[in-house]
């Protein structure tokens, strides 16, 4: 670890950042193991099970441009702390939970809680690590993948042993309370963090093709990040296989992203160029969707491709978004347009494998399509060449 990131102070923030992070998919990644339980006793369709998805991802989307205007009022430090705490009251509340709208308003306020944090830790990453930032923000986001691997894998479990999908799925607010208080103790040192000004609105961006092209690269990641989180486990269920061992496979899949959302960043930060990296992430992506349509009986093989092409993509999505802008609330300000553009598109695509679901009774139309939308992210990673990105936004003035 370079010295810099060794004092106390910096390690003390790197863990906070962490256990953050750890918070942000679990309200999501423990349905999808547990949602056979779920429907045993409030049974609905595919569809309606696709919202749990769905919804927070939209509210993720939508939420994220709301954040720049209360990061203005409250500040980025506090906006944190009540964002994570929305996000551990969400989690918590399951433990009451007794109908699928109650699933379904839970996990709408824990995304509008994931979308404030997500939009306003970038700039804070950026202006305290400087040079480290693409680093920090790879661990960063690795910590997410790692948070949801961990639900993914433990919850049909906790199901099962507590003889309750509610305490399975509750107990994941523990971790926001751990979070909130690393964040607690930082206050003397964050509590006069920079603000966003007016001037750094996300939506400049949207005048911009450059904007728009980080956007739907992030996004089409996403599509595919969700569909799996979604719908892997009920996938196999259906090929025989057990809730536990589903939801197992679903972790190890996830298991494999964090993996690689550790190691891509630490190659591609090597590189000038981070294109030959996002090539291969890519095509291990396109491979692991062609492998479940052709052969789904080798679903470890697939769920390990699966795992190091998204785990990958996702962190060098967002970090490719922040080399494009050199000052942090400007980095912050794109990645914030990036994510809403993403995350709203990304909303659909678990709704849209469910109906494809129901109306086909197979999952291996979505799979098909998933590996057509890995041929365009891998045809997107090309136009990432860093000789040019001064020039992508240096025609207007709105976002400066």
């Amino acid at each position: 670890m370079n010295s810099s990131l060794r004092s106390a102070p910096q390690l003390g923030l790197i863990l906070a950042l962490i256990l953050l992070a750890l918070t942000l998919r679990p309200s999501m990644a423990a349905i999808g193991p547990v949602l056979p339980f779920i429907q045993q006793e409030l049974p609905f369709s595919f569809s309606l099970a696709s919202l749990l998805t769905m919804l927070p991802v939209l509210a993720m989307g939508l939420g994220i441009l709301s954040a720049h205007f209360f990061a203005q009022k409250l500040g980025p430090y506090r906006l944190i702390f009540w964002a994570a705490a929305a996000i551990g009251l969400a989690t918590l509340a399951r433990f009451w939970t007794y109908s699928v709208w109650d699933l379904i308003l839970t996990a709408v306020l824990s995304g509008l809680g994931i979308a404030m944090v997500q939009a306003v830790l970038p700039a804070v990453i950026k202006q305290r690590f400087a040079s480290h930032a693409a680093l920090v923000m790879g661990w960063y986001i690795s910590a997410i993948i790692a948070g949801a691997a961990l639900a993914a894998s433990v919850s049909a479990y906790l199901a099962e042993v507590l003889q309750s999908w509610r305490l399975a799925l509750g107990s994941w607010g523990l971790l926001s309370v751990l979070a909130l208080l690393a964040w607690y103790l930082l206050k003397p040192s964050l509590s006069q963090l920079a603000a966003p000004t007016a001037g750094q609105n996300p939506l400049g961006y949207r005048k911009f093709r450059r904007g728009w092209t980080l956007a739907w690269f992030f996004g089409l990641v996403t599509c595919a990040f969700t569909c799996v989180l979604a719908w892997l486990p009920a996938y196999y269920v259906e090929l025989g296989w057990s809730e536990p061992e589903a939801g197992l496979l679903l972790g190890f899949m996830i298991s494999m992203e964090v993996l690689s959302g550790i190691v891509s960043p630490m190659l591609a930060s090597r590189l000038y160029d981070r294109r030959p990296v996002l090539v291969v992430l890519a095509l291990l992506m396109l491979a692991g969707f062609a492998g479940l349509l052709l052969w789904p009986a080798a679903g470890w093989l697939w769920a390990g491709l699966l795992g190091l092409g998204i785990g990958g993509l996702f962190p060098l999505s967002l970090i490719v978004a922040m080399d494009h802008r050199t000052e942090a609330q400007q980095a912050a300000s794109l990645t914030a347009f990036v994510q809403a553009v993403g995350y709203t598109l990304a909303a659909f695509s678990p709704l849209f494998a469910g109906l494809i679901r129901d109306l086909t009774q197979s999952f291996h139309l979505s799979w098909l399509l998933l590996a057509l939308v890995s041929l365009l992210v891998l045809g997107l990673c090309s136009r990432f060449n860093p000789r040019f990105y001064a020039d992508c936004f240096a025609t207007k003035s709105s976002v400066n």
